[in-house]
Parts: structure tokens; sequence; C-alpha cells
């Protein structure tokens, strides 16, 4: 075992090479996460290696070519033409770097359980060929518990120990696809390592990197729950925002207005507001793994297993109106053409991971319905096994629909023009305010 002189000769080492920035920083996992995070690493001044199994990717990285919506294109290819950012799917490279933080997918499974085989083959891949005085990193959003519990016993099978010849913290992301003034450069970051120690050395790579403040917290567990914390948060108020949309309904009253009266409040109240269902990588997935944990501990979470419960049936909500909207016009569900605005689960954005809006095509279709999808940003989408292709919006499309259904409010979609040739409209999204077809419908 290291003596603590030796301990803290590695650590001042790496800070150096950190605050000077002639440490490599490695990212494995070049995703929604991991590439702008590898990008903001190389603009700080660092040389930075990304690693992903996905060869395609990691083409693409080396060409300079973006396929990720929170990239500036430009930045990423001046940065990979500078040398300053590679990639590639050899792992064996992680012996050239001094600090790698993980940003892979930590889904669910089909019992909402958590799929920890991605972080636990990059920790492996690690542990093969890292070096002495090596910071790793977690960044995937997970149970309380991981990172000393799954990522520091894999990597101690090194023969180094954690906190004496490498270290290991846990600071989640806080990437939010489409937000123009929060982005990886400049939100918050939380930082908790296993030992004080580990806790300062990625603080500073953190701290070299963003113009956000650094908040340190005594442990990677406090850190795992905090970001559990935060969507968990939004998930039990969204679900409480879309079960006053049903009750509302069913009250002939309009839960926008109710929402935009009581957000008035200037304290003790923060608005939230309903839609078709969740979607994304983090509020209808993170809960599930406190859910999954706290059985652990014999406990139950029924408040948030209650508000998945109600978030998950939004779905089914949004055809049942459709059901009923058509049969003001004396249609039925049945053989009746409708036009769905958007994929995508939120504005603006080309991700349409966990989309609320992939159950309700699986619901329409079900039940007959000649369905039709219009995206600006996706051109096609996986849903099930096959591929789907998206169509342009044009007047032709919307007059032919018997009912328009907008699930995602992009602001590319002309609205004017939805509005003059529809039939009627379901407004999932409060986004036509005025003057429009007498068969129109909120949420």
């Amino acid at each position: 075992m290291r003596t603590a002189v030796t301990t803290k000769t590695l650590s001042d080492e790496l800070i150096k090479k950190l605050e000077t920035k002639t440490a490599t920083i490695g990212v494995v996992g070049l995703g929604y996460v991991g590439l702008p995070l590898a990008v903001e690493k190389a603009k700080a001044g660092y040389q930075v290696i990304g690693f992903d199994v996905q060869e395609e990717k990691v083409a693409k990285v080396n060409k300079g070519e973006n396929y990720i919506g929170d990239v500036i294109p430009a930045d990423l290819k001046a940065l990979v033409q500078s040398g300053k950012l590679s990639a590639t799917a050899d792992y064996s490279f992680i012996k050239e770097v001094d600090a790698i933080a993980i940003c892979v997918p930590t889904p669910l499974d089909i019992y909402k359980q958590p799929n920890m085989s991605y972080v636990e083959s990059s920790a492996k891949a690690i542990a093969e060929n890292f070096t002495e005085g090596t910071l790793v990193v977690l960044e995937s959003t997970t149970y309380p518990g991981t990172t000393e519990e799954l990522i520091k016993p894999i990597l101690e099978e090194s023969g180094l120990v954690c906190g004496e010849e490498f270290f290991v913290a846990y600071s989640p992301e806080r990437v939010d696809p489409g937000n123009k003034t929060f982005n990886t450069k400049n939100t918050p970051k939380v930082v908790g390592g296993i030992t004080p120690t580990c806790t300062k050395v990625a603080a500073t790579m953190y701290r070299s990197v963003l113009d956000g403040d650094v908040h340190e917290v005594s442990s990677p567990a406090v850190a795992e729950m905090e970001k559990i914390l935060e969507n968990t948060f939004r998930n039990i108020n969204i679900a409480l925002a879309n079960e006053m949309a049903i009750l509302c309904n069913k009250m002939g009253i309009d839960v926008w207005e109710v929402i935009d009266a009581a957000a008035t409040k200037p304290y003790g109240f923060m608005p939230f507001y309903p839609g078709p269902g969740l979607g994304g990588h983090c509020i209808p997935i993170d809960p599930w793994y406190l859910t999954w944990k706290a059985r652990e501990y014999n406990y139950h979470t029924k408040l948030i297993e209650t508000a998945g419960e109600i978030n998950d049936s939004m779905p089914n909500f949004v055809v049942q109106r459709c059901m009923e909207i058509l049969n003001e016009q004396g249609r039925s569900l049945n053989g009746s053409n409708i036009l769905i605005l958007g994929v995508a689960y939120k504005k603006d954005i080309d991700d349409y991971r966990e989309s609320p809006v992939l159950p309700i095509l699986n619901i329409l279709t079900q039940f007959g319905v000649n369905w039709i999808v219009s995206d600006p940003h996706i051109k096609t989408f996986r849903l099930g096994d096959k591929d789907v292709k998206t169509a342009e919006l044009t007047k032709d499309i919307v007059k032919n629909a018997d009912l328009t259904l907008l699930a995602t409010d992009h602001t590319l979609f002309d609205y004017d023009m939805i509005k003059k040739y529809s039939k009627a409209i379901f407004d999932t999204r409060n986004s036509f305010k005025e003057n429009c077809p007498r068969q129109y419908s909120k949420l």
C-alpha cells in the first residue's frame, strides 16, 4: 500500500496537470451527454479522447460530423481538425488518459429495474487499461450507491487502491436538450468523491472546464441521490399537472387558465404543465432507480410510483380524447385519418427517446387509425421493430386529416396554416391561442 506522502504526490501531480491543461481527458460514451462534454473539455484546452463501442459514432467524430443537437457543428469540426479531439473504439487507449468520465446509458429493463450493463462494461474496460494516478468520474444517472458499490470494486480489481493510487467520484450530468439558456458549459455541477482527495481532484477538473459553479458534497451517494431528487421532483409535479388536466376536463374547466392564475402567486407555487405524457431519458426513468433501490431498505416509494402511473396513463387519455372529439363530428376512431404533429419528446429537439407519442401511435394502430406523423426535426423514427418516415407538413395533409393532434409544439410548425385547414384540432400543449376552428380542444 502506498504511503500518505505518495498518495498526496499522485493527487498533486494530477491537479497540476488539470490546472495547466496538460492532462489528457477521456470520455466514455459519445451520446447526448458524452459528446457535448468532450467538446467542452477540448474547447477548454485539454487533449480529449472519446471512446464508444459504436463505430459509426467514432467515425463521425473523427470526420468532424456532428450528430447531437446541443453541439455546435463548427466547434466539433474545428476541434477535430486541430487535433484536440479524437475518438476511438479501442479501449486500450485509456492508458493514455489522466482523467476519464463515464457517460453511458443506464436504461430500465421491462420490469423497471436498472440495467447497469453499460456502466459495468465501461468500468471493466477502464480497470483493464488505466494507470496509476488516474481520475474516474461516473456521470451516468443511476441509483444511490452505484459508484461505491459497483464502480470502485471493479476498478480495484486492477490491484490499485481507490483514494490512494487512483481517484473516483460521481458528478451527475445535467443536460437539458434544446435549452437555449443553460448548457453543459454554464450549468452548475455537483461533485462527490469517495474520499476528500477524490472530490478535490474531480472538482479541479470541472472548475477548469465549466463556467457554472462546482458544488462539492460529502460522498458519491449524496450526488447520486440529488440527481434522482431533481428529476423525481419534476416527475411528481408534472403528474399533478396531468391529473389536474384530467379532472378539469371532466369539470369543463380550462386547466391552462387555472395554472396561469396560480402562477401569479409570487411565492409557494411553481408552475408545471400537463402534456401527452413524459419523454426523454431522465424524468420518466430516473425515479424508478430510487424505487428499485428503496426495496433494499424495505421501503415502498408510494408517491413516486403513483406519479409514474399517472404520467404513464396520459397516452391512453389522449387517445380517449381523440375518440370523443371525432365522435362529436359523427366519426369513429376506427378508420379515421389523424395527423400527429411532432414525435420528439419536447419542443425544438430531434430526440424521441421515451417519447409519449410512441405509445400513442401504438394505441391508435390497435384502434385501426390511419395516422401520419410530421416532425421538422426528425426524418425517421423507430416504432417497435419498424422504421417510420415522417411527412413534410403541407396543407393537403392537414386538409385530409379528420383530426390534427398537436403532440410536440415545435416552433417550425406553420400554426396559421394548420389552423386554417384543419377540420379539428386537439392541442396537448396549449399552443393554439386564438382563431382556431370550431372543433378545437385542449388537453
